[in-house]
């Protein structure tokens, strides 16, 4: 199985041809080569995890492709798309690909801003990804974390203390769209070190740069 990280919170997971897509929002690049999606995870309903118009473009290339996301993504995409709502401990099969569920509320951002849904999700047991929490996978051994990088909920010493708490073996950085090359360049530099001190391998993924796991 392959990732490639996509701009922003969007990746793409791909085992033989078939495809996984979590978070194509509105801060990635037109998605217009997505043949061979079976399934696309929207963490949460903000505007940077999804786009109409991204998944307009997957679903028209794809028409049996699975949407999963928290019953705040539903109600935010209405009947749009049809959106099979899951919740922390949920798992589901989508051939190739083995998902499980984790958490339930995003990251508070400021008390005047209202706290939406959210779910971290785990794939083949491997990767893992919060979506915009620091939800902790209790009891899972985590290959690959997609660690997030910048966001108007987060601290640089979360992030750290997130990926201390997680110690991965492997971790990249995400949602740093926001950032600056200067601002990248620090983070990176934080997540590294603390990913090396708990005995993991830190990669810089950039846009379009592939993992394999």
């Amino acid at each position: 199985m392959r990732l490639t990280k996509l701009e922003h919170a969007a990746l793409v997971l791909d085992d033989s041809g078939k495809k996984l897509y979590i978070d194509p929002g509105a801060f990635t690049t037109p998605i217009t080569e997505s043949a061979g999606a079976v399934a696309i995870v929207i963490t949460h309903e903000h505007p940077d995890h999804w786009a109409p118009e991204q998944l307009g473009r997957i679903v028209e290339a794809n028409p049996s492709v699975r949407i999963f996301g928290p019953a705040g993504v539903a109600s935010a995409i209405g009947e749009a798309f049809d959106v099979e709502v899951v919740s922390a401990g949920d798992s589901v099969e989508v051939e190739p690909f083995s998902l499980r569920f984790f958490g339930g509320a995003h990251a508070v951002i400021h008390e005047s801003i209202p706290v939406v849904d959210n779910v971290g999700v785990l794939v083949d047991g491997s990767l893992y990804y919060a979506g915009d929490s620091f939800t902790i996978p209790e009891g899972v051994d985590v290959d690959l974390l997609a660690v997030p990088a910048g966001a108007p909920w987060l601290k640089i010493s979360e992030a750290m203390d997130y990926v201390t708490a997680v110690a991965p073996r492997r971790a990249f950085p995400t949602h740093e769209m926001v950032l600056s090359k200067a601002g990248k360049d620090l983070s990176n530099a934080r997540l590294r070190d603390v990913t090396e001190k708990a005995g993991g391998e830190y990669v810089a993924l950039e846009p379009g740069d592939t993992l394999d796991l």
